[in-house]
């Protein structure tokens, strides 16, 4: 695709939903099993107890985070987000620890996602269980290979799935509730049992409360992807802010319904899922043992809700599958963004500024689906792992940007003279100071708790990351400063001499080219060089050169150990260091081989020979290359015959 067809790519709100919001309604799949479980741990009548006010501690953070994000997207549209939130009002380190930490959480929904959603087919597939890892991978590099394809392409395959979610899991939740309320509602595969405390004994006190401080943070990965609507304001069709923040809040009903919703007919229905079932849940007062399968949260909701008709359950099931697959989209849409504005600032190699042939930053997907292939194999795609060390990388991010928020507006405050521009910054700026209180007070929960659970590595990865940019960002500015011209110091001077030399090893029509082009390019003065390796080849080369009548001195090297590379290397310096004005010229014959098997049958001296005179200063490399017949385009031109000897052709002279 062109660059000029860019504006094609731009999506409007019914595919920039799927696309950038399908992480955070994915979360609801997963989210309410991680509450579920926590809870679990203190026996069934501590998850009847404490599941709502979890859930609504976790509504309300979602509300508050979605309503301060609307004021990130309108204030900075130009789709840095949380980074350039941070970077702006608190300071490039602060941007940099909100870069590291989003970097890392992109690369985990990924794992997450992609991991959840293998599971969860698991329970339908019976040929993908055992086989979680291979399957994981796979499903990585379809989505890497469909968004290379460029980001509307990828938006309009994957929108029917996340819409299909959307439908089955609001569809679920209405017959669920009218069976309710109707009496007909039964009762979970899992509402016969008994959910008994993980060491045989209920929690009280400080125990307690720590347990549900847990459970409210595992919950809070319904909350991963707010942030990505923040970082694509770019992709959106104008108004561009005004769609990001109608998506936004969009996405941010959707998943609240559909939390409460799931939340709510696990009571009803009796839900248990245990961190042990197999000594945790008891059927008649006996361990189920290890022959139990359980299942999810929603797949057993499903099988209950829609039970006589196998269609919805399957229905349900696969969709679920599906946009857990797809939540991994969200990340390989805000990661490369995000990398790309980074490589901007240089803190990441050039290379993910650029975009691929189909208008995609193709470096930066490239990067995220390895990341996410290296942590789905080395903790075995196993979900409750993985999710330990998942959000804290999230809730940096809110926290940092909602402060730096606080202050973007404090500071528009002090200039702006309008009354009803004021109002409204004074009210964006209390929606982002209580975003800032939340999200930081989450944060310390979720740091609290899921410290020694996992968080650790992934805060460590944050920390590596960090540092890595700043690296990037030292050695770009030292390769800017050592490159840069000081134009009253540093007067570009012509070189007192171009010393030409002609590294030889028999005469043929590669030598006889080279040769001629050093002869053409008028050097102060010009030389053929060989090295002296075998006595015989050497003998006879001089006599042919002399036989010839080559209008060119050949100077032989001596090499006592049969090095080729350091005599040159020696002689070279050797004809510098008289002058440090004088500059070397040298040239390499080289001839270009077709077939990846024929680099085998050469030695490649030229190539190592170039490779260490790149770091010699003063010196220039000229490769004269000859195609052979085997690569491609090869050409036969004004070489095909060499010059007849003491021949001088027009531009020789």
């Amino acid at each position: 695709m062109r660059s000029d067809r860019l504006g094609e790519t731009l999506l409007p709100k019914r595919l920039a939903l799927p696309i950038f919001a399908s992480d955070a309604l994915s979360s609801v799949a997963y989210a309410p099993d991680e509450i579920l479980l926590m809870l679990g741990l203190a026996g069934g009548s501590f998850v009847a107890t404490n599941s709502w006010p979890i859930t609504i501690c976790v509504v309300l953070v979602m509300a508050v985070v979605v309503a301060s994000y609307r004021q990130n997207v309108h204030a900075y549209p130009s789709g840095g987000g949380d980074y350039e939130v941070a970077t702006t009002n608190l300071g490039p380190r602060a941007g940099l620890t909100v870069a590291s930490a989003l970097l890392v959480d992109y690369t985990l929904t990924v794992a997450v996602s992609i991991s959840s959603g293998v599971q969860n087919a698991a329970t339908v597939l019976s040929f993908v269980r055992g086989k979680e890892v291979i399957a994981a991978v796979v499903l990585i590099v379809f989505l890497t290979a469909m968004n290379l394809r460029g980001v509307r392409e990828s938006g309009k395959t994957f929108a029917v799935p996340v819409y299909a979610f959307m439908f089955a899991i609001l569809g679920m939740g209405i017959v669920g509730f009218v069976q309710e309320f109707t009496g007909t509602l039964g009762t979970s595969e899992s509402g016969g049992l008994t959910l008994v405390p993980e060491e045989g004994q209920g929690l009280t006190g400080l125990a307690a409360a720590f347990l549900m401080l847990r459970a409210f943070s595992s919950g809070c990965a319904a909350l991963t992807g707010v942030e990505a609507i923040s970082n694509g304001v770019p992709a959106f069709k104008k108004p561009k802010s005004k769609n990001a923040a109608t998506t936004l809040l969009l996405m941010g009903l959707l998943s609240v319904t559909m939390l409460g919703s799931i939340i709510a007919l696990s009571q009803w229905t009796g839900v248990k899922v245990a961190d042990d079932p197999a000594n945790q849940l008891l059927r008649d007062g006996t361990p189920v043992g290890d022959g139990y399968v359980q299942h999810t949260v929603i797949g057993q909701l499903a099988t209950t809700v829609f039970a006589g008709f196998p269609i919805g359950v399957a229905f349900v099931s696969i969709v679920t599958g599906l946009i857990l697959v797809l939540a991994a989209n969200t990340a390989f849409n805000g990661f490369p963004v995000l990398a790309s504005i980074l490589a901007r600032d240089g803190y990441l190699p050039r290379q993910m500024h650029t975009r691929g042939d189909r208008l995609a930053f193709s470096n930066g997907i490239l990067l995220l689906a390895l990341a996410a292939i290296a942590l789905v194999v080395a903790f075995q795609a196993e979900v409750t792992a993985l999710i330990q060390l998942y959000i804290v990388g999230v809730f940096v991010s809110f926290t940092t940007s909602q402060i730096g928020m606080v202050r973007h507006w404090t500071r528009h405050l002090r200039v702006e003279r309008n009354a009803k521009v004021r109002r409204r910054m004074f009210r964006s700026r209390i929606i982002n100071g209580v975003g800032a209180v939340m999200s930081g007070t989450v944060l310390l929960v979720v740091l609290v708790t899921k410290f020694q659970a996992g968080a650790r590595y992934a805060i460590l990865a944050m920390i590596i990351m960090f540092v890595l940019m700043l690296g990037i960002k030292k050695h770009y500015n030292r390769v800017h400063d050592e490159l840069a011209i000081d134009w009253g110091v540093d007067r570009p001077l012509l070189p007192s001499h171009v010393r030409a030399i002609v590294c030889i090893s028999k005469i043929h029509k590669p030598t006889m080219r080279a040769l001629s082009y050093a002869r053409a390019s008028r050097p102060s003065s010009l030389e053929a060089v060989t090295v002296d390796v075998d006595p015989d080849e050497t003998e006879a080369l001089l006599a042919e050169w002399d036989r010839l009548g080559i209008p060119v001195p050949l100077k032989v090297l001596a090499s006592p150990y049969r090095q080729i590379t350091r005599p040159i290397l020696q002689y070279v310096r050797s004809l510098r260091s008289g002058n440090p004005r004088d500059v070397v010229a040298v040239y390499l014959p080289e001839y270009v081989l077709g077939k990846w098997w024929e680099q085998i049958l050469h030695n490649q001296s030229a190539l190592r020979l170039k490779a260490r005179l790149l770091f010699t200063p003063g010196v220039m490399v000229v490769s004269v290359p000859w195609q052979l017949e085997s690569s491609e385009g090869a050409e036969r031109d004004w070489l095909d015959h060499p010059p007849l000897p003491g021949s001088v052709r027009r531009g020789d002279q």
